[in-house]
């Protein structure tokens, strides 16, 4: 028969060996600290040395699946109070308890505000407790998938350093022989959208451009262009693009690039800018509360001319990374999704 215990019986908790660290008093070092989600900084000294599960106590503690924010942490690690500490205690194996908590709703136990999950609370979770054999089993099966998942993810991080490395030495190019620099204003036309809405729109014909990465959408559209995007002013300056070809919409503190001049390669020059113009706006921007670009900063903007074959050689040689990236991405969301399948397959019947 199977028997439900609390979380509390079935590990322990080490949360009394907890310390927290303020930054400012933190030294550098090799041994990850830990908070409520996830790795914080790297310290020089450490509090526990094993394999811990962590679960986050106030701040990040509930994911969108209301499943308890989670991390597995092996080795020499700090942790601050953020973060209750579990370790392995029979009749459960700790691995079996990150996989069955990734199930659990934990919304009924969330307090206050900013989001708590106390340790009272956290010790009283039911949890299901099959025979080790069966724990076993299940743990061997998602943990296949979970190192797939991982491997794709360590792909992913190297082949976008190798992006970033090319990209950056192909872009290379102001000072180089061959290579004529104009300001921006002599290549492109440059303006703004004449919306203010900052509205969640989600339906519509159009993409509307904002300030952020997401893209939203209207019924109308100003613009039938190729153009390169970027955010006039808040954190997205200098880290926000987009390349847009045919009809859309713009925010009012957006702005649009639209090249006019046929000796540039509209896609290579949006390479070359979201290479170039973050280092551009640190040492031009306008700053206030926020940083923001002004329409004569950005019409000062160097930009190279080069031969048109290239350009395009660069902007073919930056697709094909991207696509690798992007078919790597479509991997890790197609296992990512066959995880969630067999994790619920193999543990619904416990709860």
């Amino acid at each position: 028969m199977l028997e439900w215990k609390r979380l509390g019986e079935v590990c322990e908790v080490l949360d009394s060996q907890r310390k927290p660290v303020s930054k400012g008093k933190r030294t550098k070092g090799a041994y990850p600290y830990y908070g409520a989600n996830g790795i914080q900084d790297y310290v020089d000294d450490y509090l526990f040395d094993g394999t811990y599960l962590l679960m986050g106590e106030d701040g990040s503690v509930i994911n969108k699946d209301k499943s308890p924010v989670l991390h597995w942490a092996e080795g020499k690690i700090w942790v601050n109070n953020h973060a209750h500490i579990l370790k392995e205690s029979e009749p459960a194996l700790l691995r079996y308890l990150y996989y069955m908590l990734q199930c659990i709703d934990v919304t009924d136990i969330v307090r206050g505000v900013p989001p708590k999950i106390n340790q009272a609370n956290m010790r009283n979770i039911l949890i299901p407790i099959p025979s080790i054999a069966e724990q076993t089993r299940i743990v061997g099966i998602l943990d296949t998938f979970t190192a797939a998942i991982d491997n794709l993810k360590q792909q992913i991080a190297q082949r976008r350093k190798q992006y970033e490395y090319y990209r950056d030495q192909l872009l290379d190019l102001e000072g180089k022989e061959g290579v004529e620099m104009k300001i921006l204003s002599e290549v492109a036309e440059l303006g703004t959208g004449s919306s203010n809405t900052n509205e969640e729109l989600s339906m519509g014909k159009y993409p509307f451009f904002v300030r952020s990465q997401a893209v939203r959408y209207k019924d109308e559209y100003e613009f039938d262009e190729t153009a390169i995007i970027t955010s006039g002013d808040g954190v997205g300056v200098g880290k926000i693009f987009h390349y847009i070809e045919g009809k859309y919409a713009l925010h009012q503190r957006a702005y649009r690039i639209h090249l006019v001049k046929d000796a540039i390669v509209p896609k290579f020059f949006y390479y070359y800018f979201a290479c170039h113009f973050y280092d551009y706006i640190q040492k031009n921007a306008f700053n206030s509360s926020v940083t923001s670009v002004r329409k004569p900063m950005l019409q000062k903007f160097p930009t190279p001319i080069i031969d048109k074959e290239k350009q395009m050689s660069i902007v073919s040689k930056l697709e094909t990374f991207e696509q690798s990236i992007a078919n790597l991405e479509q991997q890790l969301a197609q296992r990512e999704r066959q995880y969630e399948y067999y994790r619920e397959r193999l543990l619904e019947c416990f709860y």
